[in-house]
């Protein structure tokens, strides 16, 4: 057997080093409706659904209670749904200001598409967010076979149904031909869920949440110990391998495919 497909998230994966857009927009969001939200609280969810991720912030005790002495009650599920409205147009208004390809995006893809992999993709994001992302990454050289987004199924990760329907747009099966690549631990856990190859990005996305240029200028003792605990959150989360950023995915590709002619399976 050999691989047939890698399916790439998006933000934090293949643009938004960082995955700077929706921390952003969780704490703007928030901070419209009266509650302050840190950086970590915002960051802590990444990769689920936004509806979901927005439920997730405010069923934790300390932002609950920040809710309730702004709002007199603890948040209920229509005070998700009111957030949420005013959260996916704030956070497409803001997507493309983070829209530039992370390196080594365009040269994996075309070493994918060499091998003659299927380039598949599922974001957290709703349709209404990608909308205004696409033609940019198009633009930019990078325009995916598929797209599934948050909402477009009945659920969205931690479960296997966008991995799912990635398989159909993409005409590919089995499972372990499958290579999913996500900065996030609900990603990792999308991939898991459906069975397929799982690579976590411990340097571009969620784990560390610095753009590039903060990457770059961080010392180096700094910037190993900041990667040692994003690589422990994936490797946690079960990846298979856990690599800086998608420059680094190649090489992993000819393992994945030596695995397979041996027999083995994730």
């Amino acid at each position: 057997m050999h691989l047939k497909a890698v399916v790439f998230d998006w933000a934090g994966t293949v643009v938004d080093h960082g995955s700077r857009a929706p921390m952003g927009a969780f704490v703007e969001v928030f901070t419209r409706f009266g509650v302050q939200l840190t950086i970590a609280e915002a960051r802590g969810p990444m990769g689920l659904p936004k509806w979901d991720h927005i439920k997730a912030l405010t069923v934790q005790p300390d932002i609950a209670e920040r809710w309730r002495q702004a709002h007199g009650a603890l948040p209920t599920d229509a005070d998700v749904d009111r957030i949420y409205e005013v959260f996916v147009p704030l956070n497409a208004k803001v997507v493309t200001n983070y829209a530039d390809l992370i390196p080594g995006v365009l040269e994996t893809v075309a070493d994918a598409r060499q091998r003659g992999l299927k380039i598949g993709s599922t974001t957290g994001y709703t349709r209404d967010i990608m909308e205004p992302l696409l033609p940019v990454a198009a633009a930019q050289g990078y325009a995916p076979d598929n797209l599934v987004c948050a909402g477009d199924l009945p659920h969205g990760r931690p479960t296997p149904l966008m991995m799912y329907k990635c398989f159909v747009d993409l005409g590919v099966w089995p499972a372990s031909a499958v290579v999913k690549v996500d900065d996030t631990t609900p990603g990792i856990a999308e991939g898991l869920a459906a069975g397929t190859w799982t690579v976590g990005l411990a340097m571009s996305g969620n784990a560390l949440g610095l753009s590039r240029e903060e990457l770059d200028a961080l010392p180096a003792p700094e910037r190993a110990t900041r990667r040692s605990h994003a690589t422990r959150e994936l490797i946690l989360a079960g990846a298979h391998y856990v690599i800086d950023s998608v420059a680094d995915l190649p090489p992993i590709l000819d393992l994945i495919e030596g695995r397979l002619a041996r027999g083995e399976r994730p």
